[in-house]
C-alpha cells in the first residue's frame, strides 16, 4: 500500500523529509516527492502539519465520494432583512446550471425572524430553501455563518455552491472552502457547464484583468465559486411558484464564534450603488482633468443617475474606485450607460455591455467605444455635456408650462 503526495496542499516544509527513516522523501520543485525506496510505514502521514501525504485506498476512497454529491446551493446573503441583488442573479445563473445537470436548485439563508426573505427565494426560483435561524445567526460572523453552512454542507453534500462576490461572501468564501476541503475560484465572471463530464467551468479575470482564465475543481466536492455582483442575469420573480422552506435546526453556540460583534456603526458616507442603477454617466481620460467629473455628475443628477469611471481616472486618482466600471471594478447593466471620454479598452467593455443602450461620446471617431454603443457623438465632452444639459433644462421648462396650462 503506496503513499502519496497531494500537491495541491503541500507546502514544501520538508517536514516529512527528516520524519522519514529509511531516506524515501526528497524535495522536487518545493514539493515532496516519494523515492522507490518508499516502505509506507506512515511516519510521514503523521509528521505532515498539512495533511497533503495520504494513503492510497484513502485517495480512492475520497474520489469514490464525489459522486455522492448533488445539486446546485447558493447563499442567499441578506442584510437586515433585505434580499441582496447578487443573491438574487445567483438564483438566475443556478436556476440554469440545475436545470442543465437536472438537480435541485437549493437557497442557503442565514438570518433572524427573516421569514419573508425565505419566501422571496422560492417565487425567484429556489426549489428548497435552507433556512437557519437564530438571533447568533442576526449579525454576519465568519465563525457563525462558516459553522452553519459547512455543517450542512458534510451533511446534505451539494456539488455546487455559488456565493456573491461582495465583502461578506469574500470573507466567507475561502473560510467555507478550507472547513470542507475543496478549493475555490473566486471573482467570478462566467459559469457554465462542461458538456463531456459536467464539470464547473469557473471563469475569471486573470492578470490584472488582461486575460480571462477557466478554472475547474476536479477531484473535489462541492465546486465553490464566488460571483461578481452584477454579471449574471436576475431570476424572474413568480408570484404562483411554490417550493419548499425546511427550518434547520442550528447547532451553534456563544463559544462557536470567536470575534464577537458588540455595534454596528453604518458608515456616513453610502456606497455607490452602481450594480443597481438604472442610468450610470461614466467618465474617462477624455474628460481631461479632476474637474471634468463635475460636468459627469451634473448630468447624472440631472437624468436621476449615478456616476461611474474608467480605470484610468482611478488609477490618476481623480475618482475613488468604488466608482469604477470593468473588470477590475464593478460590473454593471443599466438601462443607460452614458460614457463621456472613455476610449472603450477591452477591460471596461467587459464590465459594462451588457447595458441596454450605450451613448458614448469621444472626439475620436475611431474609439473602440463607438463599436458597441447604439448612439456615438464624436465631439469634445466638456461641450457636448453642456449642451445636453441646456436641452434637458429645456425639456423641463417645457413639461411645466404644459402642466400649468391643463
Amino acid at each position: 500500500m503506496a503513499v502519496k503526495v497531494i500537491d495541491e496542499k503541500c507546502t514544501g516544509c520538508s517536514t516529512c523529509v527528516d520524519a522519514c527513516p529509511f531516506e524515501a522523501i526528497e524535495m522536487k520543485a518545493d514539493k515532496a516527492y516519494i523515492k522507490d525506496n518508499c516502505t509506507s510505514c506512515g511516519a510521514c502521514i503523521e509528521a505532515c502539519p498539512f495533511e497533503a501525504i495520504i494513503k492510497e485506498e484513502e485517495i480512492k476512497v475520497e474520489a469514490d465520494d464525489i459522486s455522492k454529491y448533488k445539486g446546485v446551493w447558493v447563499f442567499a446573503e441578506q442584510r437586515e432583512g433585505k434580499l441582496l441583488n447578487v443573491a438574487v442573479e445567483l438564483l438566475g445563473e443556478g436556476r440554469k446550471i440545475a436545470d442543465k445537470l437536472g438537480v435541485t436548485l437549493t437557497a442557503i439563508l442565514l438570518g433572524n425572524k427573516v421569514d419573508e426573505v425565505a419566501e422571496k427565494l422560492v417565487k425567484y426560483g429556489a426549489d428548497v430553501v435552507l433556512y437557519a435561524e437564530g438571533e447568533l445567526l442576526e449579525t454576519y460572523t465568519t465563525d457563525g455563518y462558516t459553522k452553519v453552512i459547512s455543517d450542512l454542507v458534510k451533511e446534505r453534500k451539494p456539488e455546487i455552491i455559488l456565493i456573491g462576490a461582495t465583502n461578506i461572501g469574500r470573507d466567507l468564501g475561502p473560510r467555507l472552502s478550507a472547513r470542507v476541503h475543496t478549493g475555490l475560484t473566486a471573482d467570478c465572471t462566467r459559469l457554465e457547464i462542461d458538456e463531456e463530464d459536467d464539470k464547473l467551468l469557473m471563469t475569471r479575470p486573470a492578470f490584472g484583468g488582461n486575460l480571462m482564465a477557466t478554472i475547474v475543481c476536479p477531484d473535489h466536492r462541492p465546486q465553490m465559486s464566488t460571483v461578481r455582483p452584477g454579471v449574471m442575469e436576475r431570476a424572474k420573480y413568480d408570484e404562483n411558484r411554490k417550493g419548499k422552506i425546511e427550518l434547520i435546526d442550528v447547532r451553534l453556540t456563544e463559544e462557536d464564534i470567536k470575534a464577537k460583534v458588540e455595534n454596528v456603526v453604518k458608515s456616513g458616507k453610502a456606497e455607490v450603488p452602481l450594480e443597481e442603477a438604472k442610468i450610470i454617466v461614466a467618465g474617462g481620460r477624455g474628460l481631461g482633468t479632476q474637474e471634468g467629473f463635475e460636468l459627469v455628475e451634473k448630468l447624472a443628477e440631472k437624468l436621476g443617475g449615478v456616476v461611474g469611471a474608467s480605470r484610468a481616472t482611478v488609477d490618476a486618482g481623480w475618482i475613488e474606485h468604488s466608482h469604477q466600471v470593468g473588470q477590475t471594478g464593478k460590473t454593471v447593466r443599466p438601462k443607460l450607460y452614458i460614457a463621456c471620454g472613455i476610449s472603450g479598452a477591452i477591460q471596461h467593455l467587459a464590465g459594462m455591455q451588457e447595458a441596454e443602450c450605450i451613448i458614448a461620446i469621444n472626439k475620436n471617431p475611431d474609439a473602440p467605444i463607438f463599436k458597441i454603443a447604439d448612439y456615438s457623438i464624436v465631439g469634445d465632452v466638456t461641450e457636448i455635456i453642456p449642451a445636453m444639459l441646456e436641452a434637458l433644462d429645456n425639456v423641463d421648462d417645457i413639461v411645466a408650462a404644459v402642466k400649468a396650462m391643463a
